[in-house]
């Protein structure tokens, strides 16, 4: 009698302690639901890994302006340069995974890892919010340097293998990386010279310092239509509108290198999905926009906005594809 009344007791005080736990459990869950459902209720912050005025600054300005009056909340741009943008990407990465960072990444934020050891994973501590679009490297000489075309310059280089130089905004640039990306495809070798940036850059090559230069099409436009410079190859895989009579990479004959500067947006792992699904829905129907294209566009980034499962994709060959150059060109840290 007194084992089955122990036995009994026992069984009421485990039933009545999964009871409570189910209990707390259930309203734990009713919480986490209502405080999603609640989002956002204070301001947002997008950070932004490269100083103001270029495309990743612009896109990241558009979509906080856009997506605030959607969302009924304050949406800031936080710019967090340096490092190759590497400090911000850091910030976003330890940010709170609440919906209220997010970060508009350019393609250096997907070079990075194939150059150094940097203190982030963009497949691990990130999750996927929606890819924007791109922008086609572009490849300039001045009138004065006697390339006439991208065939002139590859016949020249393999005349003299390591006597032309090139320059870019800077070693671990979208532009260097393409042109090693180039240099591999074309069997030529030409030597590398980083400046800080894209005005040095182009200054260096107009002056006849460098004999080509290697930059994002964004800013250089003016230059083009003006006749100050001339354009041999543009790097994308589709042809840009504003540059009718300068071959793509594949155009050129040289296979498996076309490469473009991305822009995306990630949020900090573990992000409600909740929240992630309906950040991914307003930001790709804001850059679907006949009015967001067109102005993107002028200002040299051409808008082809997907969701999550795309960008999940293209992380994974864009890393890919760096670690590959990097690793061929002997750039990456040992």
């Amino acid at each position: 009698m007194s084992l089955n009344f122990v036995s009994g007791g026992f069984a009421r005080r485990t039933a009545g302690r999964a009871f409570t736990a189910i209990v707390i459990g259930l309203m734990s869950m009713f919480a986490v639901t209502a405080t999603q459902a609640a989002w956002p209720e204070r301001t947002i912050t997008i950070i932004v890994h490269f100083a103001p005025g270029g495309a990743n600054d612009l896109l990241g300005r558009l979509i906080a302006a856009e997506l605030s009056p959607i969302l009924g909340q304050s949406v800031i741009v936080v710019n967090r340069p340096g490092a190759n943008g590497n400090i911000g990407v850091v910030a976003a990465a330890h940010a709170s995974p609440d919906g209220y960072t997010l970060l508009v990444a350019s393609g250096s934020a997907l070079v990075n890892p194939s150059l150094r050891k940097v203190p982030y994973d963009l497949e691990k501590d990130f999750t996927p919010v929606a890819y924007l679009g791109a922008s086609p490297n572009v490849i300039l000489t001045n009138s004065k340097s006697g390339i006439e075309s991208i065939g002139d310059l590859i016949a020249k280089a393999k005349q003299q293998p390591g006597k032309l130089n090139f320059g870019t905004p800077g070693v671990g640039s979208t532009p260097h990386m393409a042109m090693e990306l180039l240099m591999a495809s074309a069997n030529i070798k030409l030597v590398h010279v980083p400046f800080s940036g894209l005005g040095p850059a182009v200054t260096a090559m107009m002056e006849g310092t460098t004999d080509i230069t290697a930059v994002t099409v964004a800013g250089v436009m003016g230059h083009i239509n003006a006749g100050s410079v001339r354009a041999l190859l543009q790097t994308g895989k589709e042809p840009w509108p504003e540059l009718p009579n300068v071959p793509t990479i594949e155009k050129a004959g040289i296979k498996d290198a076309a490469s473009e500067t991305v822009q995306i947006v990630l949020a900090p792992a573990g992000t409600p999905e909740p929240i992630l699904a309906r950040l991914e829905k307003e930001i790709v129907a804001i850059m679907k926009r006949p009015d967001v294209h067109d102005r993107m566009l002028k200002a040299g980034f051409r808008t082809a906005p997907e969701g999550r499962d795309y960008l999940r994709a293209r992380l994974k060959s864009e890393l890919a594809l760096w670690r590959k150059v990097a690793e061929r060109a002997g750039l990456a840290e040992k």
